[in-house]
């Protein structure tokens, strides 16, 4: 049994290289701890998620990647709306949020802005290792280090010993996994097949730079401009998208974009220049997201379907908490236990936030309201606020949220809309 040279006993073990384990591993770091991060596959490797939100910006400045990360992305003002049964577009500027310090974000390919994040913790101070596999974690008694076994590049087999563990193992959910405490949501099942192309139609004047959410009959489409004139173009649809369909992947995504008059007018001169990638089951969450020393953050804990662009906030924001629990728990374990709690409560609380929109997003009353929203009650500029990702709940955006909600609740119906149900 290899032991590494270099930390054999760190402070913390980071599972999983991502955002979230990045931005963790980075802080730590700065701490002055002694943290491994390990990460299974190698940078740059292809990942979803590249539209960012403008919260995102302030966890850059304090990872210090702040013109790196505005090095590498499109200028992104805000979000549209496209319906595709009627083709009428609204726009929400980020600039009309209640909470305007942060007015744009960027859009980026995540393959470069995870390698940035990564190397970043490197630079920090963190020990990073990429293509070692984490294959166990043993948990001893109270105070007793924990043992974390790893398959590294050649196949070597790897243990260190830290006094705590940080789960950033994004969608594999190493622990929750082995932990049987991970339940999917059965109101959001979902599967997304996505692209990159060249030569989609992009918008022009003020939606330059916007990102494109089309609302198609049974699900909807993601357009996100990305550097190098390229698009990234998703689908997510719920099971009656997809039932009674067959072919190969790539069939099944380009009729699914001959489907939408709005998206397959914008690509009918592109080039898909990627392989094409699905994923389904968006909505989970763990039971029971930490413990005597160890917590799950990020995707590794709970993830929500990626309309509203939550997800490397999220991540980020949860590496951060994570990092602050873990210094603590280091020196206080029994503070450190509860501040572990509050972090899963506090991240379960803003998926609560976001899935109470993305549940209803097929429900007709809902698309009426995002295609021509009122700002009564400021109701307009408190839903921009939760699309620029003030997603922790705010005194000031409760008002105009609980106020759409009370719009959109009385006629909301649970079932599911039939196919050929008219949307907005």
């Amino acid at each position: 049994m290899q032991v590494s040279s270099e930390i054999a006993q760190p402070d913390v073990v980071v599972v999983g290289g991502g955002p979230a384990g990045s931005t963790a591993a980075a802080f730590l770091a700065k701490a002055g701890r002694r943290v491994l991060l390990l990460e299974k596959d190698e940078h740059p490797r292809f990942h979803i998620g590249e539209s960012l939100l403008p919260r995102n910006l302030d966890i850059f400045q304090r990872l210090g990647v702040l013109d790196q990360v505005r090095g590498i992305g499109v200028h992104k003002p805000g979000a549209e709306f496209v319906s595709d049964r009627t083709g009428r577009s609204c726009a929400f500027p980020f600039a009309n949020a209640l909470d305007r310090d942060r007015t744009h974000a960027w859009q980026v390919k995540r393959a470069e802005l995870d390698r940035l994040l990564f190397e970043n913790a490197v630079t920090c101070g963190a020990e990073a290792r990429q293509r070692t596999r984490v294959t166990d974690i043993r948990f001893g008694g109270r105070g007793e280090r924990k043992t974390v076994t790893a398959l590294g590049p050649e196949g070597d087999t790897m243990e260190w010993h830290p006094r705590y563990v940080l789960d950033a193992s994004g969608r594999d959910t190493f622990m929750a996994g082995r932990m049987k405490v991970k339940e999917s949501n059965k109101y959001n099942n979902t599967a997304a097949i996505y692209a990159h192309f060249r030569g989609v139609e992009r918008r022009e004047g003020a939606l330059d730079g916007y990102i494109s959410i089309h609302l198609a009959e049974d699900g909807w489409f993601w357009l996100i401009p990305l550097p190098g004139e390229v698009m990234s173009v998703g689908f997510v649809g719920n099971q009656s998208a997809w039932k009674g369909r067959s072919g190969t992947p790539k069939e099944l995504f380009l009729a699914r974009i001959a489907s939408s008059p709005m998206v397959s007018a914008r690509t009918r001169h592109a080039e898909m220049i990627s392989n094409i990638y699905s994923t389904a089951n968006y909505s989970y969450r763990a039971r029971q997201g930490h413990g005597e020393g160890f917590l799950m953050i990020g995707d590794a804990y709970g993830f929500v379907d990626p309309m509203f662009s939550t997800g490397v906030l999220m991540a980020m924001t949860a590496g951060e908490l994570g990092a602050r629990t873990a210094d603590v728990a280091l020196d206080d374990p029994a503070r450190g236990l509860k501040m572990a709690a509050a972090t899963n409560r506090e991240l379960a609380d803003a998926m609560d936030r976001i899935s109470w929109l993305i549940y209803r997003v097929n429900d007709p009353v809902l698309r009426s309201l995002f295609m021509a929203p009122r700002n009564t009650l400021w109701m307009r500029d408190g839903i921009i606020n939760m699309l620029a990702g003030n997603l922790r709940g705010s005194p000031r955006a409760m008002l105009p949220v609980m106020s759409f909600q009370g719009r959109v609740l009385p006629a909301f119906a649970p079932e599911p809309l039939r196919p050929g149900s008219r949307h907005a």
